[in-house]
């Protein structure tokens, strides 16, 4: 309808509006026209926002999988099940799912009905370009570029759909013409604004991946040096600098190029990409346009950052310029590491372990990391035993997984304990108050530690303290390929196809560091592994022990799984620390308060004349 109802120009004078309305009123009938023979009366294809929430988050294809299941087919129940994942990556029932289906069918492949294939060719591409097969780099990045201006102009025609009017009350609308043309316009612009978002976002993250398209050009123009083709890493690095006009990295990447050319091609007749110009100009105009409605009209704007450079191209084969192996007398590229976001804190470890009888083992080089530190001797043989026989009396299965008893894998059982229940238990005669205290008293010596090591320069709070045991299940451990608890990071959901880890809800964002305090080491299996964000190459393996201590910082930088307890019960002090007040673990500061009561009074409940429960 856009191309055979073209909007004509309004004229001068009195009725000179009047063609350009008329133009609008004939691609109006177009578009119905069109619509209702294929899709049917409009109450029938345009779906509520319940509904299309569902299918966002790909809903369907939970049930799907059930379907297929009682049907008795598993390809389809599997690949069902890892569409409905990959938009759904904190669901342990699907992940545990995935991991059956792998199992029974020996089906490793699986297929994302919902993926978008620039996102797919992206990935490739840039697979490929780690592995410098850099033909086949260009190939899946050239078809990711073109796979992606066809899902902008997709992306760009949706927005002219139906718009919600939140600030208004329909019936009480009283807008003049241009003020109602102006609020629809507004919403479709702010859409169509919004489309270089959305096609850089992966199914079912909020986050986009940092600098995407510009990223395209960014591996282009150094895989077409390394294939030979310097008029293309030319225009690709043109490209890229429409973008970010002062990366110098690029702008000496594009000098040397020149370089190459000169006797052979003019270099200012190589111009950069015609989509990558129109798409940008055409951006900065909706900017404009969206700013100046937000200081005449009232509207609430903030421009985002749609190409942060800091989402750069990173090169684990770089050759660093000192030892660059271009010609001495030529340019020299530069092909390190961009400089990343500055952490919100500055990164430190060494600091003192405050305790004479903690042992230092290992520090995040030595394990392979970032802010990693792996200690012995937190706690002695007897209180390993103390804390075993109180986990005996009370840890609830599920506990913390409301109440599933196998959450992360239906091979092994698993239970658990807070705080504030040991104390409960402790007044209770359930088991000794003693015994109750050292589990509050081991975890506040552990964040000391954690403070301390990591030399933080604000108070570490608790944000949870969970005794966890899990046990393997007889019967059940022959052939077992899956995982006591599957890779993940503790305050970001890992995304390993994306080699990205997405900071946003439902992960615990607010987590800063994490500890694991060992209690035995009679069971078979149960290894602490790191892995890359691949989630398959293992960085480190640690075989736990008695009074043993892993701690490390909670991002992205530390994805973490824990290998299947084959035989016998492991069981550890899991906690995690933020740095954030407002995040403190709520039972925590109760078990504090009770804490302090006793230290205050030195009396136990009996002698305070106080109901336990009551005062808990």
């Amino acid at each position: 309808c856009r191309a055979q109802v073209r909007l004509a120009a309004p004229g001068p004078g009195a009725g000179g509006d009047l063609p350009f309305f008329g133009s609008v009123l004939r691609r109006a009938e177009c578009v119905r026209r069109c619509e209702e023979p294929r899709l049917g009366a409009v109450s029938r294809h345009r779906a509520a926002e319940e509904v299309r929430a569902d299918f966002q988050r790909r809903v369907p294809y939970s049930y799907l999988q059930r379907a297929y299941i009682q049907l008795n087919k598993l390809e389809e129940a599997a690949n069902a099940a890892h569409t409905f994942f990959m938009a759904n990556p904190e669901h342990m029932e699907i992940q545990q799912d995935l991991e059956n289906y792998k199992t029974t069918s020996g089906k490793v492949s699986l297929i994302d009905w919902e993926a978008r294939q620039h996102m797919e060719d992206y990935s490739a591409g840039v697979r490929h370009y780690d592995k410098e097969e850099y033909e086949l780099a260009i190939e899946f990045l050239e078809r990711a570029l073109k796979g992606y201006y066809s899902e902008d102009e997709d992306c760009q025609i949706m927005c002219e759909g139906p718009q919600r009017f939140e600030e208004h009350e329909h019936l009480d609308y009283k807008a003049g013409l241009y003020e109602a043309i102006a609020d629809h316009y507004m919403q479709v612009l702010a859409c169509k604004h919004d489309c270089v978002r959305e096609l850089a976002t992966r199914s079912g993250r909020i986050s986009p991946i940092e600098n995407f398209l510009p990223l395209h050009y960014d591996y282009l123009q150094f895989a077409y040096y390394r294939v030979g083709d310097y008029v293309k890493a030319l225009e690709c690095a043109k490209s890229y600098l429409l973008f970010h006009p002062d990366d110098e990295d690029v702008l000496e990447n594009a000098g040397y190029y020149e370089g190459l050319l000169e006797g052979a091609v003019d270099p200012a007749t190589i111009k950069p990409r015609k989509e990558a110009k129109t798409l940008l100009r055409r951006h900065k105009l909706e900017s404009h346009l969206l700013q100046v409605a937000a200081a005449g009209l009232g509207y609430a704007y903030t421009e985002p950052n749609y190409w942060n450079r800091y989402g750069a191209r990173q090169d684990e084969h770089s050759v660093p310029s000192s030892i660059s192996s271009e010609p001495e007398d030529g340019p020299r590229l530069s092909l390190t590491k961009k400089p990343m976001p500055k952490p919100d804190r500055e990164l430190k470890e060494g600091g003192p372990l405050l305790y004479s009888d903690v042992k230092f083992v290992y520090n995040s080089q030595q394990l392979n990391g970032t802010q990693r530190v792996l200690l012995d001797n937190v706690i002695s043989e007897e209180q390993c035993r103390e804390l075993h026989r109180v986990a005996s009396g009370i840890m609830l299965a599920g506990d913390g997984y409301r109440g599933k008893t196998s959450p992360h894998t239906p091979n092994e059982r698993f239970e658990g304990a807070t705080v504030l229940k040991a104390l409960k238990y402790g007044y209770e005669g359930r088991v000794p108050l003693k015994s109750a205290r050292l589990f509050y008293d081991i975890s506040e010596k552990a964040r000391r530690i954690v403070e301390s090591y990591f030399q933080l320069n604000s108070t570490l709070y608790f944000s949870y303290t969970h005794l966890v045991c899990r046990t393997a299940l007889s019967g059940q451990q022959e052939r077992r390929n899956d995982l006591s608890h599957p890779i993940h990071a503790d305050n970001c959901l890992l995304d390993p196809e994306a080699n990205e880890c997405w900071k946003e809800p439902p992960a615990y964002t607010f987590r800063d560091y994490s500890a694991l305090l060992y209690m035995n080491a009679d069971f078979e299996g149960g290894e602490f592994i790191f892995t890359e964000m691949d989630a398959k190459t293992v960085t480190a393996s640690i075989k736990p022990k008695c009074g043993r201590m892993i701690s490390f910082s909670s991002g992205g930088e530390n994805p973490h799984g824990v290998k299947a307890v084959t035989k016998g019960q492991r069981c550890a002090v899991a906690l995690w620390f933020t740095l954030d007040p407002l995040y403190r673990e709520l039972e925590r500061i109760q078990a504090d308060e009770v804490i302090a009561m006793l230290d205050q009074e030195h009396l136990g409940p009996s002698e305070m004349n106080i109901n336990p429960k009551d005062e808990l």
